[in-house]
């Protein structure tokens, strides 16, 4: 049996400009601010006996057994087992610590954990760079999906990173130092992670301004990205309350995008954190619900959560660690 463990993530700043329809554009390109939490995604994967009807079988909110890979209806592990050329019948189970479809990249946490499980099964030794090129490539090209590509860098690798990315290339900067760890854990603290109870495909949300870059658009993420320029100066100065507050200008740029990134709802829940001690705050990931994010100074934070006392808080730490392998058993 192999068992991996993959992060999820957080995106602070540039989201929107990590996606291909606007970082293959000439002098264009993508930068965002990220980092990785203590909620992991796990996947276990071994050879199925053959004492069964079926050859595979696959564990998620559903349970399929089939006889063939092309039964599967899992498009993720459909494609990533005839990527792969399998041969052997397998078992492959699905758990996340979070709600899929809710903006903390869980879809490219698993494919990154499938993917990752299915390096070490074929014996390939890929370093981080090649796995979350592998990855960006799989969603993009095989899947066919719209989606950026942050995620996948970021769950990869792990850690408080800075990450550029260009047409055929990308570059991770980790600010996980001494130098900067009380500011982080200080950050930290301020932030709280709120779940609308919406969840939605962020693949839709997406098209709805990737597939349409008007000129008016491309001066939002021009503006997205000045984002990235500033938050890298408050983290070099250390700043606190800035960092919060550029959150709001961000997340204020971030919804002109596209009508469907924010809703009644999360306007109602943004503009009551607002009015109970957030300085800012923002959606995660694609928008239209899932997680929001807030920063909170902490001699403000009883009375927000009093607001906020029928949604469901989650408590999390900045991490340090990628997608990994924890459990490797030589019968596989």
């Amino acid at each position: 049996m192999i068992i991996s463990k993959t992060p999820y993530r957080i995106s602070f700043f540039g989201g929107g400009s990590d996606y291909p329809d606007w970082y293959n554009k000439e002098s264009n390109y993508g930068e965002v601010i990220s980092t990785t939490i203590n909620r992991h995604l796990y996947i276990s994967c071994r050879v199925l006996p053959p004492f069964f009807n079926h050859k595979f079988r696959i564990c998620y909110s559903k349970v399929e057994k089939t006889k063939s890979i092309s039964e599967i209806k899992h498009k993720v592990v459909r494609n990533a087992l005839n990527l792969y050329r399998v041969k052997e019948g397998l078992e492959i189970h699905y758990d996340g610590d979070m709600p899929s479809r809710s903006g903390v990249g869980s879809s490219s946490s698993f494919v990154v954990g499938l993917l990752n499980i299915l390096n070490f099964y074929k014996n390939k030794n890929l370093s981080k760079k090649n796995l979350a090129a592998l990855c960006i490539n799989f969603e993009h090209k095989i899947l066919k999906e719209s989606v950026g590509s942050q995620d996948q860098i970021s769950v990869t690798y792990g850690g408080f990173n800075i990450i550029k990315i260009e047409k055929s290339s990308f570059q991770v900067k980790n600010l996980n130092d001494v130098n900067n760890n009380s500011y982080f854990s200080k950050i930290n603290k301020n932030l709280i992670l709120i779940y609308t109870g919406q969840t939605r495909i962020s693949e839709n949300i997406a098209k709805t301004f990737t597939e349409q870059l008007t000129n008016v658009k491309e001066k939002n993420i021009l503006r997205i990205l000045d984002h990235v320029q500033l938050a890298k100066k408050i983290i070099k100065n250390k700043s606190l309350d800035d960092f919060g507050l550029l959150l709001n200008e961000t997340w204020q740029e971030k919804r002109q995008l596209s009508s469907s990134i924010s809703n009644y709802l999360i306007d109602k829940l943004y503009n009551l954190a607002l009015q109970n001690g957030a300085l800012g705050g923002k959606i995660l990931g694609a928008g239209g619900g899932g997680f929001l994010l807030f920063y909170v100074p902490q001699n403000k934070q009883r009375n927000f959560l009093l607001k906020f006392k029928n949604y469901v808080n989650v408590p999390f730490r900045f991490s340090n660690n990628g997608s990994e392998i924890i459990l490797k058993k030589s019968n596989l």
